[in-house]
């Protein structure tokens, strides 16, 4: 009887996720080792293309939160590399303090209701994962600053499109701290803990949470979940990134990471007309967050490339630089010497 009642359970949740998901679907796992060896890596899943490129964003930038007369502003504190989405967004990120952000897909947020150039202060979710690694350094800095609910997040559709980005942000740090930021009825949720390493997209991340408790009590060995959906894929990355070697030699956690995230990752071309939800992967970001080492690894190329840190000139002097990558260039290994100075992107702002 009570696996019975596992079963309807599960079957509940599952239900949800399959559901309410839409148009893109990615995953975001952790990684923690000995000697201070924290790993963060997710994948980028969408429809059609998606184009991409790298920038260095050095400290000093003035900002404006693009959501009217009474956006926020604010002057960045830290450099930081990121992977724009069409030259419009932050999608992805890692600043000089080893902060990573992420943005994935989440069908069910819905952001406070917010009228541009009214006397509330605004920012355009375009600039919400390029806020946090402008100003913060830890994931309780960046809880600490947003808990306080002193500006709205704001939305819009992706422009040309007639698709409203609708996303969560998961943030972690150099000293394996988490959290995930969720916009529910309105309201920000928070959830805040080391052990949140994985985050897929729809249900909510509480639900996310309740699957997953489930299959703990399965053992991985014997069977896991092997869909692209959102729930599958949870199921998969909370396990695999727990049962991988915990190691500090560098490159093989790497390797381990990029296998995890590979794992969780759809295969280009897979698509179906009845579930919307299932997209193929694009792109795939590694972050070692001790010794500030920045990954991205496009599937339409063979080679991964990097950029480490110590080779960049963060200072406030410095220029923006970009890394083009929306055509499918092809780089190889280490590659901050090929970033090329640019006239930063406009980030996109309310309809």
């Amino acid at each position: 009887m009570k696996t019975k009642i596992k079963i309807f359970t599960l079957s509940a949740f599952l239900s949800i996720a399959i559901f309410s998901e839409k148009a893109i679907a990615c995953t975001r796992v952790v990684y923690g080792g000995p000697d201070g060896t924290i790993i963060t890596a997710r994948s980028m899943d969408w429809k059609g293309d998606i184009p991409a490129n790298l920038w260095v964003f050095p400290r000093g930038i003035a900002r404006d939160g693009e959501a009217g007369n009474n956006s926020v502003k604010w002057k960045s504190k830290y450099g930081s590399v990121i992977t724009s989405s069409w030259d419009i967004a932050s999608s992805d990120g890692m600043n000089e303090k080893g902060l990573v952000g992420n943005l994935l897909w989440l069908a069910e947020s819905v952001f406070p209701k917010f009228e541009k150039n009214s006397k509330a202060k605004g920012l355009a979710v375009s600039l919400w994962l390029q806020y946090v690694l402008d100003n913060f350094a830890t994931v309780s800095e960046v809880v600490s600053a947003l808990e306080k609910n002193e500006f709205s997040v704001t939305s819009a559709h992706i422009p040309g499109t007639d698709i409203f980005a609708t996303v969560h942000l998961s943030v972690s740090d150099a000293s394996g701290d988490n959290a995930i930021f969720e916009y529910i009825n309105g309201k920000l949720v928070i959830h805040h803990d080391r052990k949140y390493v994985a985050m897929t997209n729809s249900p909510i991340f509480e639900e996310q949470l309740a699957i997953n408790s489930y299959w703990k009590g399965i053992p991985g060995t014997i069977m896991l979940p092997g869909t692209n959906r959102a729930a599958d894929r949870f199921a998969r990355a909370s396990y695999y990134i727990d049962a991988i070697p915990k190691t500090a030699d560098i490159r093989t956690a790497i390797a381990s990471v990029f296998g995890v995230i590979r794992n969780c990752s759809v295969p280009l071309g897979i698509s179906s007309a009845t579930e919307p939800n299932i997209s193929s992967t694009r792109w795939r970001t590694v972050a070692d967050q001790k010794n500030l080492v920045y990954y991205f690894d496009n599937v339409l190329n063979p080679n991964v490339v990097w950029v480490d840190f110590s080779k960049l000139d963060f200072s406030e002097k410095a220029k923006v630089k970009k890394l083009s990558l929306a055509n499918n260039e092809n780089y190889s290994g280490e590659s901050s010497a090929s970033f090329k100075i640019a006239q930063p992107f406009q980030f996109a702002g309310l309809d």
